[in-house]
């Protein structure tokens, strides 16, 4: 199918374009959100009649997307969840959990509008693209711990997920100690060979 976008679509094309998309993704999507007309002579003039209000518009909306990012630029937001020994979530955080912890600190972002190619599962700090209009996009951190305590730790530098992290420092050096053992048994095998 045939459309004429009335706003700049992302790996699509610009405003005012006329493209061609499959029949589900005009249908379901860019016609029902008014992102675009289907493609024919009077949409067309529909189109050209409106293309000042619609400019405007557009720059309205990056305009406020602007100033959205300037605020969310650079913040670290904390999200705990429930994870084993080596840092593996008993689960993830997907695009719906980040709008939701979006939401929580007053920032209006559907979860469409994350940039997630993959749920995270691993503690840790992770970037993740917000993509606030076709042309501006922000991104910010997530640090995912365990615990607020172990949010603070990582935030640090601290690495939770490294043998000394999941063990403790404390704990012995086992190949350090197989080694003292080996050599041990050399020195009492020396002092039992028989004299010639």
């Amino acid at each position: 199918m045939q459309v004429i976008l009335l706003e700049r679509i992302a790996r699509l094309g610009q405003m005012g374009e006329t493209v061609r998309v499959r029949d589900g993704y005009a249908r379901n999507y860019l016609l029902p959100t008014g992102r675009a007309l289907r493609a024919n002579e009077a949409n067309r003039a529909r189109f050209e009649a409106q293309k000042a209000q619609l400019v405007q518009r557009n720059e309205e909306r990056k305009t406020e997307a602007r100033g959205v990012a300037e605020t969310l630029d650079g913040r670290i937001f904390v999200v705990v969840r429930s994870a084993g020994e080596t840092g593996q979530l008993y689960g993830s955080v997907s695009t719906r959990d980040i709008a939701e912890i979006l939401a929580a600190e007053d920032f209006k972002i559907g979860r469409n509008q994350v940039e997630l190619n993959q749920p995270i599962k691993s503690i840790g700090i992770h970037a993740v693209e917000i993509s606030l209009h076709p042309e501006v996009s922000v991104e910010v951190k997530l640090n995912v711990a365990r615990s607020p305590d172990e949010a603070e730790r990582q935030a640090r530098g601290e690495d939770l997920t490294s043998a000394d992290a999941i063990y403790g420092a404390d704990e012995p050096d086992y190949a350090q100690e197989e080694e003292i053992l080996d050599e041990e048994a050399e020195a009492e095998g020396e002092d039992e060979q028989p004299a010639s």
